[in-house]
Order: C-alpha cells, then sequence, then structure tokens
C-alpha cells in the first residue's frame, strides 16, 4: 500500500509537470508561429505599414461619402468601403496639389504635409480654426467630419 501511495504520487507529480512543460511549449509555439504573420515585406510597408487606414476619425459613412467625392474627380478607383486607405489618400493628395498648394509625393500616406493642406482646405471651408500643424488632432477631425457630412 505504501509502494502505491508513492507510485501514484510520483505519476501525479510527473503529470503535472507533464502539463506545465507542455502549456509552456504550447504558449512557445503559438508564439512563435505569429510572428512571422505581422511582418510585413520593407518594400511595401513604408513608413505607416502596409494595407493601414487612416480614417481621421469618420465614421464608415463619412467615409463612403469621401470616397463617393473623390471617384468622379480626383480618379479614385477603390471600392467605396468607408476605409480611407491608400488610394483615397493619393486621390486627395491630388485633390490638394491641384486646389491647395500640396507638393509632396502622390503616394497614399497621409503624413504631415498632405494634413497641413487638408488642414488649409478645412480652414477656408469647414470652420477648421486650429493650427496648420500637420497633426489631425480633435478640430481637423471634426472639421473632416462636417466635410465629409457635406459632400454626402
Amino acid at each position: 500500500m505504501r509502494q502505491s501511495v508513492m507510485t501514484r504520487s510520483i505519476v501525479s507529480a510527473t503529470a503535472v509537470v507533464g502539463l506545465a512543460v507542455g502549456a509552456l511549449a504550447g504558449a512557445g509555439t503559438s508564439f512563435a508561429a505569429s510572428a512571422p504573420a505581422a511582418q510585413v515585406p520593407p518594400e511595401s510597408a513604408g513608413p505607416f505599414g502596409a494595407l493601414a487606414m487612416y480614417n481621421f476619425g469618420l465614421t464608415s459613412e463619412q467615409a463612403k461619402n469621401v470616397q463617393r467625392w473623390l471617384a468622379p474627380r480626383y480618379d479614385y478607383e477603390g471600392p467605396i468601403d468607408g476605409l480611407l486607405g491608400t488610394d483615397s489618400w493619393k486621390a486627395m493628395q491630388r485633390f490638394l496639389a491641384a486646389h491647395w498648394h500640396y507638393k509632396g509625393p502622390i503616394d497614399g500616406i497621409p503624413g504631415p504635409e498632405t494634413t497641413k493642406e487638408l488642414q488649409k482646405y478645412l480652414a477656408a471651408a469647414f470652420g477648421y480654426t486650429g493650427p496648420i500643424d500637420g497633426i489631425a488632432g480633435p478640430g481637423t477631425r471634426a472639421a473632416f467630419a462636417r466635410f465629409a457630412d457635406s459632400v454626402g
């Protein structure tokens, strides 16, 4: 009887250690497996990442309004999906270049220069009163929403 108690204790301890090692091994494997999925090839990543969406606070419906407005005027050919991605921002940069002295690249990245020209437009037509600083803060977002509502 004493040997069976000892055997059960050893078996139980071995099972606990086995489960713990298995759990750690599984965690290590799932962690290692997820890392490559998060990587983006450097040539497509750019400074903002691949397939990034920058709605600047717009709802999906407001972003669709912007896409519908851009499509016939500034060669937006992407889906009307409410996600302002690279193609949407390229069209917006074409608009800003044509009418608001945007001199930056037409690359679809809404960086500081794109945002500054957007702020100038929003100040002239949609009540933006903040600084022309290239930062899409609350004032920029509110004025961009007014623009999106007006073109919808």
